[in-house]
Formats: structure tokens, C-alpha cells, sequence
């Protein structure tokens, strides 16, 4: 069963502004099966095929005489040698539309892109099933913690009312990929998808860029991103836990970045305050391939686990990253704050020049002392403080404060 994915309608606007249109993502975010779905008439070609991918490297001058455009190139960065070839066809074509790419490892991608196609391609970042997405909301809006009153929440709140603690607890638990929605699994089907999925990330994608002689040191690497997301980003404490230098720590982090399985975020800084923390914040993007990883093997384990609060903020923040990715937005307006006295506001929206601060809460009764941090953004010069919100396992949207409201997680 497809759902529909709510990025569909900026490819459809980029398509119709740029020749090149390059979608990356996580593997199996469902990148190729969104653009066969909306493009089902373009010819499509998967370079994961040994045969396909050595007809492209060792002929890329006649690959697109066989495979005219427009067409759909999967996994692109596995035949980098077709970049040039592409600008040269759309240089002598001015065609909108040509050429659909996918890329699952976009940290040589982008250098590809950015040397060869640069002012040609429009650029999308995707993710995996979003909340809106497994309800069949239309609304696709990039969150912003604003209501202009108590009937506009009461309406949201009554959209994401199917979204039960339960069904939330379940969802973050078994993640988002879009396989695992696909059918009824249990607990051994989604073991086996996630063991499968990092085994398949190290082979195709990590080993591509890579030269990995410890498999085993990658594999605790990536355990201790997934064990530190919520947190401050500590290298040294990665290295620590898998026994690598802080170089080579920090280079594993890049690339687990730019194929999207973590994000660090920003902290706001104002040159206004010197006493701003400049460490940015890790989040493990899917938390059913986090818990995977930690051996929480069942949502009670998780909600019952040290980790439930930096399981459920790591979920809150991905959703809202969605919003913004699935409205082709790829450099989001979201920060973190915390000074060197502790103060801390989990994320902040920066919309113009308001700042809305958002804290994430695994509690379903928040009070207003939840928000108390949300003063320290009165001093920030030449910004205002925008509408706060409390997102928690709540099951109303309600005022806490004149400006600031508890939001159910299930109507980000």
C-alpha cells in the first residue's frame, strides 16, 4: 500500500522550474518508490544493478542514448561519471523536468552536484513516514507553535485526535520507514528490517565512501550517536565508547550525517551574548532504528528505559524537520538554546524576526514552570518572542500561559 507523501507536490514544482531535480534521504526512506508512483509514465533506472551501473561508468557518453530523458536515475552517486553528461544535455536542452536523481549518501553527491549542475538542479531532503503523512492529513504546512485562537487549535487538536498515547508510544518504537507500514510485522520482522537495514547501510553506502578496517568499532559508533541523541554532541565520548580517535570519530559523523540518519542542530547565537553555548545538539533521526540499536525491544521497554525522554524529543524534532523538508524547505529555521548558567529551551523556531521557543515533555499534564525558560529570550535585541508551546503526550491543546500552549505530539 502506498501513502502519500507530502513532499509529492514540490517535486512537482521543482520539475516544472529545473532540468535536474536531485532527492536525497536516508536509504529506504522512499525516495524511488514516491518518484515512480508520482512519475509513473518516465522511464526508470536503478544503478544498485551491477549491470546497469558498469554500462553507465564505462559508457556514460551513450548511457542516456539508450535511456533518453526524461528519466528517473536511482542511487546516481553509484556512477558519478554521468554528472557531466547530464549538464551537457541540459545545457544544449533547456528542458524543464529531464532528470528525476536519487542519492542515499550525499556527501559526495553534493560535491558532484554542486561542481556540475550547479544553477540546474533543485535540490529536495526527504525523510521518513511522518505522522501527517500515516493519518492522511492534508494539512502539510512547516510547523510553527501559533494559533490565532482556541477554535483554529481545537480543530488541529481534532484532526490528530486518533494519535492515542498508545498509538504514539508504538510509532516512535517502531519508526518510520515506510517498509514497516507496508504490512501487519511483529517484533521478529522488525529485528530482521533493522538488522538488515545496517548491515545493507554499511555495505552499499559507508563502504562507498568510507575505508572501514573495524566494521565492528563502525557498528559502536553508531550505537553511541543513537545512545547520546537529545544530547550535546561529545566527540569525545563517541571515540571513547568505539575506541577511535576524535579525527576519525568526527569523520564517521559527517558521513552519518549527510545520509541523513542524524542532524545536528544548531544552538542560537546572538553576538549579543558571549555566554551562548556554540555546541550543537544530535538528534538519531528514526527512533524505531534507535531503538533497534539500544535493545529496546518493545515500546514498554522503551517508555519504562532511561532514554524515553531523549527517545520522544529525537521523535518531536524529526517531525518537525519533516514539516519543513516535505515543503522543500532543506535548511530549516530550527535551533536550540542553552547558555553557560544552564538555561535551556529545547528548539526554537526563527520565522523573520520572532523566535518561537518550543520544550519537549514526556509528561501528559504540563505546567507553566515547563515554559519558565522561555524569558530568557527577552533579551535577545532586534528579535521578538513569539507564541511557546509545550509538545507532550497531552490529549488536548490548551493555554498554559497568555502565550504559550500544551500541543499534543500527535497534531505537530
Amino acid at each position: 500500500m502506498y501513502i502519500r507523501r507530502h513532499i509529492e507536490p514540490v517535486v512537482s514544482r521543482i520539475a516544472k522550474r529545473k532540468p535536474v531535480l536531485m532527492l536525497t534521504g536516508a536509504r529506504q526512506v522512499g525516495k524511488s518508490t514516491m518518484l515512480k508512483e508520482v512519475y509513473r509514465d518516465i522511464t526508470y533506472i536503478a544503478l544498485n544493478s551491477p549491470l546497469v551501473r558498469e554500462s553507465a561508468r564505462e559508457s556514460p557518453s551513450t548511457f542516456f542514448d539508450r535511456y533518453k530523458p526524461p528519466v528517473i536515475v536511482d542511487e546516481i552517486q553509484k556512477a558519478a561519471e554521468l554528472f557531466e553528461y547530464i549538464k551537457d544535455i541540459v545545457d544544449e536542452d533547456k528542458a524543464k523536468g529531464q532528470f528525476y536523481l536519487t542519492g542515499s549518501q550525499s556527501l559526495h553527491l553534493m560535491k558532484n552536484v554542486a561542481d556540475s549542475l550547479a544553477g540546474r538542479v533543485g535540490v529536495i531532503k526527504m525523510m521518513g513516514l511522518s505522522l501527517r503523512e500515516l493519518a492522511g492529513r492534508a494539512y502539510r504546512e512547516p510547523f510553527i507553535p501559533m494559533f490565532q485562537d482556541k477554535s483554529e487549535a481545537a480543530s488541529e487538536a481534532s484532526e490528530a485526535s486518533e494519535y492515542t498515547y498508545e498509538r504514539i508510544v508504538t510509532c516512535i518504537h517502531k519508526g518510520f520507514f515506510p517498509e514497516l507500514y507496508e504490512t501487519e510485522s511483529d517484533l521478529y520482522d522488525w529485528m530482521d528490517f533493522h538488522s538488515s537495514y545496517l548491515q545493507t547501510y554499511i555495505e552499499k553506502d559507508i563502504k562507498d565512501v568510507l575505508n572501514i578496517q573495524d566494521e565492528s568499532a563502525f557498528i559502536k559508533f553508531v550505537k553511541s550517536a543513537a545512545a547520546l541523541t537529545g544530547n550535546m554532541l561529545n566527540l569525545s565520548t563517541m571515540a571513547e565508547i568505539c575506541g577511535k580517535d576524535v579525527k576519525t570519530v568526527r569523520a564517521w559523523l559527517s558521513v552519518l550525517e549527510s545520509s541523513g540518519l542524524v542532524f545536528l542542530l544548531e544552538p542560537y547565537y546572538n553576538n549579543f551574548n558571549k555566554r551562548l553555548i556554540k555546541t550543537p545538539k544530535l538528534y538519531f533521526l528514526d527512533t524505531g532504528l534507535a531503538c533497534w540499536l539500544l535493545g529496546w525491544n518493545t515500546p514498554e521497554q522503551l517508555v519504562n528505559g532511561a532514554m524515553w525522554g531523549h527517545i520522544f524529543e529525537s521523535f518531536v524534532f524529526a517531525e518537525i524537520l519533516k514539516s519543513y523538508y516535505n515543503d522543500g524547505i532543506v535548511k530549516p529555521p530550527l535551533y536550540y538554546y542553552r547558555d553557560i548558567d544552564k538555561n535551556e529551551i529545547d528548539l526554537l523556531v526563527a520565522e523573520g524576526d520572532i523566535l518561537y521557543p518550543v520544550e519537549i515533555k514526556t509528561t501528559s499534564d504540563p505546567t507553566k514552570s515547563m515554559a519558565k525558560s522561555f524569558r530568557c529570550l527577552q533579551n535577545v535585541p532586534d528579535k521578538k518572542v513569539g507564541a511557546g508551546a509545550v509538545i507532550c503526550l497531552a490529549k488536548e491543546c490548551l493555554p498554559l500561559t497568555e502565550n504559550v500552549w500544551m500541543m499534543p505530539a500527535g497534531m505537530m
